[in-house]
Order: structure tokens, then sequence, then C-alpha cells
């Protein structure tokens, strides 16, 4: 019992950081309708330049530089590539993130080399037992640091004028157009609170599993937790994230031994998928209804 309470916790440890990455996606997706393909792109080149700017700057002013890196470049990304895009079919807008990735990705790698690389922030790995629980002392402060700043975004979001501002361009870009709310500067703000997204995200899964190319995959775990909470819904992206971590856990323990290991990375699909069955939208998703 209490190792499967060990396997849940580090799973919900774990199932936080997915939230981060799903967050951002979802921040997008509900500002602007734009489903970000290059998130994973944006995680990588800010694990990337952290690195680069670690070889001669302090931790603290590296981590400013390299936040000042992503808000501007998300700023750019919004006022560049999607604005000239705007009432454009979505399957062009879904491409130009693509493109947009490829093109992160090798600009990152372009200028910090392609070559693995640690990332040490100064956090033990070492882990500690409370009551007879091990849990591992990283796992806690990335959960830590990653559900602070998703809390503080519901916080913003939920209570902020700005916040409330956005969730009207949610609903819908015309009446808040019509409210004097400014499109262009609702979408700037998304994209670059995403760019902090990234970055937080690329710190600790940088940290976790080194910054090499495979980083950039790392938004593909956050698919299957936005098919289960919903595409549009923050609580969704929190609570998917929780589900998607603890269950791929419990499956590679308790089943993967049976049918060879590796379980680990396609249960949280198969987890989508039986979701979609029963809930298309997701659990927390706004279902479409469409009049024609």
């Amino acid at each position: 019992m209490i190792f499967a309470i060990e396997v849940v916790i580090g799973g919900f440890l774990v199932g936080v950081m997915y939230s981060l990455v799903a967050l951002g996606f979802a921040l997008i997706y509900k500002s602007s309708g734009v489903f970000n393909f290059a998130q994973g792109d944006m995680t990588l080149l800010a694990a990337l330049a952290l690195v680069g700017f670690l070889t001669f700057l302090p931790l603290w002013l590296a981590l400013l530089a390299v936040l000042g890196i992503m808000v501007a470049l998300a700023i750019a990304i919004e006022a560049v590539v999607l604005r000239p895009l705007v009432a454009r079919p979505p399957l062009a807008l879904f491409m130009a993130t693509i493109g947009l990735g490829f093109l992160l990705q090798g600009m990152g790698q372009g200028i910090w080399g392609t070559d693995p690389k640690g990332l040490n922030i100064g956090i033990s790995d070492t882990p500690f037992d409370v009551r007879g629980l091990v849990i591992s002392q990283f796992d806690l402060a990335g959960a830590a640091l990653s559900g602070g700043l998703v809390l503080a975004l519901v916080w913003f979001f939920q209570k902020s004028r700005t916040g409330r501002a956005l969730r009207a361009v949610s609903d819908d870009h015309e009446a808040a157009l019509s409210v004097g709310i400014p499109l262009r500067k609702a979408w700037a703000i998304t994209w670059a609170i995403a760019g902090v997204v990234a970055l937080v995200a690329g710190i600790m899964w940088g940290t976790r599993l080194g910054v090499q190319f495979s980083l950039s995959l790392i938004a593909l775990k956050a698919l299957p937790v936005l098919i289960l909470g919903g595409i549009d819904s923050i609580p969704g992206a929190i609570i998917a994230g929780l589900i998607v971590g603890a269950s791929e856990n419990l499956a590679e323990v308790f089943i993967g031994p049976y049918i060879g290991g590796g379980i680990q990375t396609f249960f949280p699909y198969l987890l989508a998928l039986l979701v979609l069955w029963f809930k298309p939208y997701g659990m927390f998703g706004r279902e479409i209804i469409e009049r024609v």
C-alpha cells in the first residue's frame, strides 16, 4: 500500500508539470482559436537559451535574460506570423505553427548546438523519507513551482481585469471588440504568457530529462491532457494533468511487467481514447453546437 501511494504521489508531482505544458496550449487556443503546435519547440528554445546564458551569467540574471527573450519572441510570433492570418481557415493557422516549430527548433540548435546538455538549477534530486514514503526532492520542487504558476494564472484569468478581458475575447471576438477590448493587445498578452509558461516548463523538463531534441516532444505528452480535460478548459488542463501523471505511473508499475514494460509511453493515449468515447469534448470542454 505504501508503495502504491508513492507511485500515485510521484505521478501527481509529474502531472503538475504536464498540466503546465498543457496550459500553454489551452491559453492560446482559448484566446485566439489557434492550436500552437510550436509550444514544445518554445520549451526547447527556452531551455537551450538558459543553458547558453548560464555559461557566463549567474542563474538569476540568466533567468531574467531568457524571460525577456521568450516574452519578446512570443509577442513577435503573434505580430509577424499569426496576425496576418486572422480570418484565415484554422488549418492555415495550424500549419503556420508547425512551420514555426521547425524554425524555432533550428534557430535554437543553430545558436547553441545540437549536443545533449545538462541543466542544473541547484535543486537536488535526492529522495527523502516522509513517514515511510520516498519522494523525489526535484519532483516536489518542480510540482511546487509549476503549481504556483498554474494557480497564479488561474487567479489572473478569474480575478484580474485583464484576465476577464482575455476571457471575453475567448468567448466572442466580435462582442469583445464591440465593448472596446483591443483584440490584438489581448492576443499579444496571451502569447507572452505562453512564453513564460514555456520558460518554466523548459527549466523543469530540461533539468529532469536533459536539454536535447526530444525535449520538444514533451508537448506530445500534453495532448492526452488536453483531450481529457478539454482543449479550451484551464481547470480541465490542471485536473487532467494529475490524472495522466498518476495513471501512467500506476499502469507502468502494476500492468507493465505483464506485457514487457513501456506502457507508460502510450497508456495516456489509451485513456484519452476511452474518454473521447463518452465525452467527445473532454471532461470539462465546452460542447460546440452549430446550427445549419
